[in-house]
């Protein structure tokens, strides 16, 4: 069988017959969204992935379509607390079941652990990996230890008058006491 597979416009039913692995790397800019919440982005960024797909049988029908995707990135954001760039190691591991329609997809969706598709003659595997990179995103990146001092810091004139302003909760306090 000719592997000659497009992202784009993939054919589920050829991968899941062919059932090999099928690996890539794509560079982070031609992912539009996810280039959009990156900070720095270099030409070199990329997204290393691999998509499986397998046919399982199913009693009194014919054989349901699976996809296992799986992705590596690292994703230049800022960082939240010293607004600095932190590069965000970003993971994807999940497999779908693919149905013959909405409905059908709707109705078994509380009761599966594997996300419900609807199977599509030309499936865009690009933007399913671009979903599942975007919401595998920290919602606040921060270092685990910043490089360099945190923007509102010991010494920072707005910090300091925040701790000399005496706590209400405080007087109220003493005002109990007396």
């Amino acid at each position: 069988m000719s592997r000659n597979f497009q992202a784009q416009r993939l054919n589920l039913q050829e991968l899941a017959q062919d059932g090999q692995p099928w690996s890539e790397t794509t560079f982070i800019t031609d992912l539009p969204r996810l280039a959009a919440e990156a900070q720095g982005l270099s030409a070199s960024d990329a997204v290393q992935w691999q998509a499986t797909g397998e046919l399982r049988p199913q009693a009194g029908a014919e054989d349901q379509v699976w996809l296992h995707l799986t992705a590596k990135a690292s994703v230049p954001l800022t960082c939240q607390r010293c607004m600095t760039l932190v590069a965000t190691p970003v993971e994807v591991d999940q497999w779908y079941r693919f149905v013959a329609s909405e409905e059908i997809a709707m109705a078994e969706d509380d009761g599966a652990e594997e996300d419900l598709l609807v199977m599509a003659p030309q499936f865009d595997l690009m933007d399913l990996l671009e979903d599942e990179l975007l919401m595998a995103l920290p919602l606040v990146p921060m270092h685990e230890s910043c490089p360099v001092t945190p923007v509102f810091s010991a010494g920072d004139p707005a910090v300091e008058a925040a701790e000399a302003k005496p706590n209400p909760f405080a007087v109220l306090g003493q005002l109990k006491k007396s």
